[in-house]
């Protein structure tokens, strides 16, 4: 299991259990449940999904320092009914009760992105399109979320702003054109944004950068700036390979469709303009793969996997996901 996604989860116990407990303690469990008194539980389903965060139930009570056993039934990704137990919990009847909101908190949420999630893939099962999440994620949760887009068969996008370039149209309206009026095509054009680059590392050229004519930022110059960029190193970092670019038109499209970049997002197209970019693209015999988002739902999402592009992204499977209804069984 990944670390990073283990370090995260034991922080938001740690906040979760601050805010019920502060620095005091279960109050209420303290005047009515003895000390010595066992007790065993089950967290049970109450409706039909798909199980995420469920192996990571041993976590979540190891932050509560608790006297309990932690008993997985269930593997993560796997569909279940209502009625169907998923963790079995047992010891110390007052440690079940105070770990008893948090743990299933923390299970609902995961469990009903993944189970959103499933809805959205078998919705474009048979094309050749994957399904994509955002970070468009719960601040603090992202990992976790992401976790469970996987467990319910989608794919994770880049998780941060450090893992690959995503260059955006609000990249284009603030950025400023840094190739001169001489480098007029691709080749030139990307020799000029890379002056630069010394034996793969990213240096400040100021003045080359003082002897360009700024002008808007194109996607293509954009395009070009960020593949340069990619594997590099700046700041003793190592800039990440992955370079995608969104585009909000066939002409933006045509611009970066050569330029070597892995990933074109195809932003509000049309599904007309989504074929003709798909069209394009195996015309013109690159490896780019075509990402489709923006207003892709429920409804949506199988017309636009049939215009034949690679990949989809939707916020919606974090954003719109609903809490999946879990409950705790007292079985002794």
């Amino acid at each position: 299991m990944d670390q990073s996604l283990e370090n995260d989860l034991r922080q938001l116990v740690r906040l979760a259990i601050a805010e019920d407990l502060d620095v005091s303690m279960d109050w209420t469990t303290v005047a009515m449940i003895d000390a010595e008194r066992r007790g065993a539980c089950q967290i049970v389903s109450r409706d039909h999904g798909i199980s995420a965060g469920i192996a990571l139930a041993p976590w979540i009570i190891d932050e509560f320092d608790a006297d309990l056993q932690v008993e997985v039934l269930i593997g993560e990704g796997e569909s279940f009914s209502p009625g169907t137990p998923l963790v079995r919990l047992s010891g110390s009847a007052r440690d079940l009760l105070t770990s008893e909101r948090v743990t299933l908190n923390l299970l609902s949420r995961l469990c009903g992105v993944a189970t959103l999630t499933n809805q959205y893939v078998k919705l474009i099962q048979g094309t050749s399109a994957r399904l994509y999440d955002t970070r468009k994620t719960t601040p603090g949760w992202r990992r976790l979320e992401k976790y469970a887009v996987s467990c319910g068969g989608g794919h994770n996008h880049r998780t941060g702003l450090y893992d690959g370039f995503l260059i955006k149209d609000n990249h284009l309206a603030l950025g400023r054109s840094k190739e001169t009026s001489a480098a007029g095509d691709g080749e030139e054009a990307a020799t000029a944004s890379t002056d630069g680059l010394k034996s793969g590392e990213l240096k400040a050229d100021k003045s080359k950068a003082g002897k360009s004519k700024a002008g808007k930022l194109t996607a293509g110059e954009a395009a070009r700036r960020a593949i340069a960029m990619r594997g590099g190193t700046l700041n003793q970092l190592v800039a990440p390979t992955m370079v995608e670019i969104e585009v909000d038109s066939l002409d933006q499209f045509d611009q970066v469709i050569h330029t070597g970049i892995d990933i074109i997002l195809l932003d509000n197209f049309s599904l007309d303009d989504l074929r003709t970019a798909v069209a394009r693209r195996d015309a013109a015999e690159v490896t780019v793969e075509l990402e489709a988002s923006g207003n892709i739902n429920i409804d949506t999402i199988a017309n636009v996997a049939a215009t034949g592009v690679d990949r989809i992204s939707s916020g919606a499977l974090t954003h719109q996901a609903t809490w999946l209804d879990l409950g705790m069984d007292w079985t002794a």
